[in-house]
């Protein structure tokens, strides 16, 4: 109890009783990207047309076609348009969401996709490798890019930037020094995702993942006997943060459905506290076994004095009150730990 308040005053609620002693054996830290490492409030940085559609045209469709998606980067291009353009949105029919990879629907007559470029391959949408080339200037950034059709011919891209959070680097440097190996997982293309490895000192990292993808990673690892905690914001990171050795979300910029399979939330979004969080859970171990060894030992040797008619029983009950006194007190020191 002592440490999970310590956790709480450091902006984590802990929903699982057991989730910090399962913490103290993870070995793998994997994070998600967009809302994680990265602030969570993705922008519009630039729209292209790949044929005679204007890029205003374009806009407005990509954002009517997300605007019932619940990913935060579908959120993103609805709100750039609201504030870029101001403008009311067409009406959206027959939308369908498909998890790591797009959406679509029906908008002004036309079928609109928009999505990974995986996502167009499997809807056989044309121009996808002009569609490809336009993007590749946007990715060597480290954006992500949504790439746009309209009855599966290519309209053009979409290309939003989001700012890595400050202190990113420093959390995984303070990972690694508690022996923590920690990897990226992330449904960005492969160059923003080693763009962002890069930025944050990460030596491993996979992109173009799918829910599934995540979910296998985290199984193969934890055959392996290497433990793993995932942390993530989104729909799409759910499966992973159930199956992980702990869940962690980021209750902020996260959704619901990823906090309620999460075993901790994040309150604030603050990842500066994570290595704290690990050491914590390693401290209370400790604590726990340092607990059981003295209160074991302290009863073995009273019990062989009270044999030996050396300890009468009301010391005896005096000494293992004086004992339970101790433990109490050990584990209260958890709670104001640093």
């Amino acid at each position: 109890m002592a440490a999970i308040g310590n956790a709480t005053r450091h902006g984590f609620l802990v929903r699982e009783g057991d989730a910090l002693e399962r913490l103290a054996q993870v070995s793998k830290v994997a994070f998600d990207k967009t809302g994680t490492l990265t602030e969570g409030h993705p922008q519009v940085m630039a729209v292209k047309s790949l044929g005679n559609w204007t890029e205003i045209e374009i806009f407005r469709y990509g954002a009517a076609v997300e605007a019932l998606s619940e990913h935060p980067l579908g959120k993103a291009v609805v709100k750039s348009y609201q504030q870029k353009k101001g403008a009311s949105l067409p009406e959206t029919r027959d939308f369908v969401m498909v998890p790591g990879r797009g959406v679509q629907a029906q908008v002004q007559g036309k079928e609109i996709l928009a999505g990974n470029l995986p996502f167009m391959q499997e809807k056989n949408v044309s121009n996808q490798e002009a569609l490809a080339a336009m993007a590749e200037e946007y990715t060597g950034r480290g954006c992500t890019v949504i790439y746009l059709a309209a009855d599966r011919q290519g309209l053009g891209i979409m290309a939003l930037s989001d700012t890595l959070r400050p202190q990113a680097a420093n959390v995984i440097a303070g990972l690694q020094d508690a022996k923590a190996e920690a990897v990226l997982l992330t449904g960005d293309q492969q160059s923003a995702a080693r763009k962002t490895a890069q930025q944050v000192n990460l030596l491993e990292f996979h992109a173009q993942l799918l829910p599934e993808d995540k979910l296998a990673y985290i199984r193969h690892q934890q055959e392996s006997k290497q433990p793993v905690c995932m942390i993530g914001d989104g729909i799409n990171d759910a499966p992973a943060l159930k199956a992980a050795q702990v869940g962690i979300a980021m209750g902020g910029v996260g959704s619901d459905i990823a906090v309620e399979a999460a075993d901790i939330a994040l309150i604030h979004d603050d990842i500066q506290e994570l290595p704290h969080l690990l050491h914590l859970a390693r401290r209370m171990m400790r604590t726990i076994k340092k607990n059981l060894v003295f209160a074991m030992t302290l009863n073995f040797v009273a019990i062989f004095l009270a044999m030996a008619g050396l300890l009468n029983p009301v010391v005896g009950a005096l000494v293992h009150n004086a004992g339970s006194v101790r433990v109490i007190v050990n584990s209260a020191f958890l709670l104001n730990w640093e």
